[in-house]
């Protein structure tokens, strides 16, 4: 901010003409340009208030009070200052200044947009200033990196919301398959509890059949030993004959489970 003393020294004359009207105790602005060439800061803060208390629109108390705000590195109050003279500052002649002054307090606030574009009405009002353009360009520079980084930042978000969404798939899908485990567990529990009570009834039907044909071979060999013929009674030959069928067909059952495990057997051999 290079033009703060000039603006101060040699524009004064015209903000303090501009702000005429406004019946200004013109004494105290002028106590505060004399601290301020002495570099007294503080005592032309005091200064510069007391006028702009006195009339809160008075444009020489707040533009110079700004001016000496940013030269106390209080860059928040300076640029709040600056905006408060925005709407009658620019109509001076030396509004170039004003817009490069509220730039470059926009810059110290890292308020890019802003800085963008008090140096572009800067250069409009004054095209050959260097400086200011080497700002603009610094600040619009600035600006597209913040730009940039912000669109990142939201990118990075959704992405982060994404991965968020697929690891509940996943969660999801992992209770999924532990429902599906369970319930092949039950099944294959009830059906080993099937297998086995009907193995169970197959042993008891095989040891009444086979107690009642022991029981009918005694009977022959106590009618035999007597030197008597068995006599064999419908109900008898009945009950032999089904005991003849289940052994014939748990025999045959017996055939094809092996017949089955070596076809098995050889399969998986093949396979591998």
């Amino acid at each position: 901010m290079r033009r703060l003393l000039y603006i101060v020294l040699s524009v004064l004359s015209f903000l303090v003409a501009a702000d005429a009207m406004a019946q200004v105790d013109k004494s105290d602005v002028r106590r505060g340009n004399r601290d301020f060439k002495k570099e007294n800061w503080r005592e032309a803060e005091i200064d510069y208030r007391k006028a702009a208390v006195k009339d809160s629109l008075s444009v020489a108390a707040n533009y110079n009070l700004a001016n000496t705000l940013y030269r106390e590195e209080d860059y928040a109050q300076a640029l709040q200052t600056y905006q408060n003279v925005k709407e009658v500052a620019p109509m001076s002649a030396s509004s170039a200044d004003y817009f490069f002054n509220l730039g470059d307090a926009a810059i110290q606030q890292k308020d890019w947009q802003q800085a963008v574009d008090a140096f572009a009405q800067s250069l409009i009002r004054r095209p050959d200033d260097l400086e200011a353009k080497e700002n603009f360009i610094y600040a619009k520079k600035m600006l597209q990196n913040q730009q940039q980084n912000q669109n990142n930042d939201q990118n990075n978000d959704q992405n982060q919301d994404n991965d968020q969404n697929n690891d509940q798939n996943d969660d999801q899908n992992q209770d999924n398959d532990q429902n599906n485990d369970q319930n092949n567990n039950q099944n294959d529990d009830g059906k080993n509890d099937q297998d086995q009570n009907d193995d169970q009834n197959k042993d008891q039907n095989d040891d009444g059949n086979q107690d009642q044909q022991d029981g009918q071979d005694q009977n022959d060999r106590q009618q035999q030993s007597q030197g008597q013929q068995p006599k064999i009674t419908p109900q008898a030959a009945q009950q032999m004959l089904q005991a003849i069928q289940a052994k014939e067909k748990e025999t045959q059952d017996k055939v094809n489970k092996q017949k089955a495990e070596a076809l098995k057997s050889r399969q998986k051999e093949k396979n591998w």
